[in-house]
């Protein structure tokens, strides 16, 4: 599809996308890339589920960019804020107390269980598993910090050192404190399971021997993403989540719940550690906080965690934490999120709409082995064929068998998820059922008709 330019604009849109583009090359330096071997499309515009490239051709956003864009693009309500929030107070030290920070604390809070009343604000999702784990470790004045493999906390030193998949490898240090466990995934057993109880019963024994084997006593957290997100979007059972929550307990170790992308209404919930009865002891968050107009994370912290800095320093801090444009727009995005319906939206088209077509297109598809999810926020495993299960493209690697499935989805409209074997479906959470379907059937015409010899 074209968007509907007339002549002037579009000569103005191209030209503008060329000078970009030519800078872009010239000056950028890109995120997790050989710089002179990516070609980054260039986006003008953006409008609810909808970008526009520099050809003025209109794409589906079925990537939600970096599965952060849950409101979709330019909700009048935030921009306008954003707007309003300018023309009063555009920074401010985060030692003062301002409105927007406050109200965007308060509104976070009201959404978390009771004893999760505090919010330490920081710039993204990354820095929020820093702190989290610096305040689990002075708490408990303990060093060892356990997280799963196929699990992504972030870029940043500790972050990405707790990381459990390859963007880990090349920037792990040996003295991090970090100790990796296996956690549940039927699909890919690591426990030799046939059954989702048996899946979770030998992961949590794997976990408790882990946890003995490296000494109660050492360990300050487990850090787990509620329902990992870029790793495959693989849904524990609540039996699973329950039992960590239980060996936390047992063995003193402070639960930090990653809801970086699973948060804020992602899963069909508020956030995705309501779908398993617990309460962590620390909650991070960023990217649909607020819908990552401006960037913004944050910790929210318990009762307990609180009171150990209640009289002593917390050495820790960021010039923008709590920034009054990012905060702002996080009180607007919440608002329109309760305001409009859009978790219960989530849950519904989950339900209701994108599983059962997934489940449609894996009965249909010789290379679809597996689609998996919940809310607005779901995988499609891609495989050689269903008995091996063999992916399509190498753990951490990519194919030139799945490149052609993501050119094939853009070059009918939708901007897909890809990470190596795997599509995900994650557009915005208030996305359209009518974009929705439209979306969903490019992914059923492209997959369906998938045939790679070996």
């Amino acid at each position: 599809m074209v968007h509907q330019f007339d002549d002037g604009d579009f000569a103005a849109l191209r030209d503008e996308s060329a000078r970009a583009r030519e800078l872009d090359r010239a000056h950028v330096f890109h995120s997790w890339s050989a710089q002179r071997l990516i070609d980054p499309p260039t986006v003008a515009r953006a409008q609810g589920s909808t970008v526009i490239d520099g050809e003025g051709r209109e794409f589906l956003d079925f990537s939600s960019q970096l599965v952060n864009t849950n409101i979709g693009h330019q909700h009048p309500a935030v921009v306008q804020a954003i707007k309003d929030q300018a023309d009063v107070l555009c920074t401010i030290s985060p030692a003062t107390v301002n409105t927007a920070r406050s109200e965007a604390a308060r509104l976070i809070t009201d959404r978390t269980p009771a004893g999760l009343d505090h919010v330490f604000f920081t710039n993204g999702g990354a820095d929020a598993n820093e702190h989290a784990i610096r305040m689990a470790r002075l708490h408990t004045g303990r060093t060892k910090v356990l997280s799963r493999y196929r699990s992504y906390h972030g870029g940043t030193q500790t972050a990405v050192n707790v990381t459990g998949d390859p963007r880990r490898w090349e920037n792990e240090t040996g003295e991090s404190g970090i100790v990796h466990f296996f956690g549940p995934f039927l699909y890919r057993s690591e426990f030799h399971a046939d059954t989702e109880a048996e899946e979770t019963e030998r992961a949590l024994q794997h976990l408790r021997r882990t946890i003995e084997l490296e000494g109660p006593a050492t360990i300050a957290a487990i850090i787990l993403e509620s329902i990992p997100g870029t790793a495959g979007i693989m849904v524990p059972s609540p039996e699973y989540m329950q039992g960590v929550r239980a060996l936390c307990d047992e063995f003193g170790i402070v639960l930090i719940a990653d809801e970086v992308m699973a948060g804020f209404g992602r899963s069909g919930k508020w956030f995705a550690f309501e779908h398993f009865d617990i309460v962590p002891d620390l909650v991070t968050f960023a990217k649909g906080v607020n819908s990552g107009y401006v960037p913004l994370g944050g910790v929210v912290i318990n009762d307990a965690i609180f009171e150990t800095f209640a009289e002593r320093v917390y050495p820790g801090g960021l010039t923008y934490s709590g920034h009054p444009l990012a905060c702002a727009a996080a009180v607007a995005t919440i608002n329109a999120m309760a305001e409009e319906g859009m978790v219960e939206h989530a849950a519904r088209i989950g339900e209701n709409i994108i599983g059962p077509r997934l489940r449609q297109i894996a009965e249909n598809s010789k290379h679809v082995g597996e689609v998996r999810g919940t809310g607005a926020f779901w995988a499609i495993e891609l495989v050689w064929d269903k008995e091996s299960k063999e992916p399509l493209a190498p753990y951490g690697g990519g194919s030139p068998e799945v490149a052609s499935v993501v050119a094939a989805l853009k070059e009918h409209g939708v901007i897909p998820f890809n990470n190596y074997h795997r599509l995900h479906v994650v557009p915005p959470i208030n996305i359209s059922e009518e974009d929705l379907e439209r979306g969903l059937g490019v992914f059923e015409k492209v997959l369906t008709d998938l045939d790679f010899p070996r």
